[in-house]
């Protein structure tokens, strides 16, 4: 067990390598490194296995519908519904412990976010822990099994200062 609040900043950062996946709702990469390398990458410096690595990048770059001509391709030119498939991808590629998401179907149109769906609700099987943000009401009420508003959160906040 680790306590985050108190840990030192290196133990911080070796939980988040392999414990911890995130998917935002914007790409940011190292530029002109192509989409397989990227979407592989964590599962490739966790597990050490380049085979297996991109095995998995592919399934999920294909179940997302990212096009194979794309693969190898540096995503900064793709559209923002497509960076922001190879995003939830890359965040996918691992199946951590625990999964944060901030709002990881902004972008996307209705076929894409139910395989986000989809993919959020075998991770919750295989016992990952989700924390999410979503203004999508629909994804929310679909994935979520605790719901806290956070504008209703705010409010009480001000009414006990």
């Amino acid at each position: 067990m680790v306590d985050f609040t108190a840990a030192n900043p290196r133990k911080i950062v070796e939980m988040r390598k392999d414990t911890i996946g995130y998917v935002s709702q914007f790409l940011r990469v190292i530029p002109r490194v192509r989409t397989l390398d990227i979407v592989s990458s964590a599962h490739r410096e966790i597990y050490g296995d380049q085979e297996v690595a991109e095995k998995r990048a592919k399934a999920l770059l294909t179940r997302l519908n990212i096009p194979e001509r794309l693969w190898n391709i540096a995503p900064a030119t793709f559209s923002g519904g497509e960076q922001q498939r190879v995003n939830i991808a890359r965040g996918f590629v691992v199946d951590y412990p625990v999964l944060l998401l901030d709002e990881p179907t902004a972008s996307l149109d209705a076929k894409n976010r139910e395989v986000v769906v989809q993919l959020i609700d075998e991770a919750k099987s295989r016992g990952t822990a989700v924390v999410g943000i979503f203004h999508d009401d629909d994804v929310r009420e679909a994935v979520a099994n605790t719901t806290v508003h956070m504008k209703s959160l705010a409010l009480q906040q001000e009414r006990t200062l």
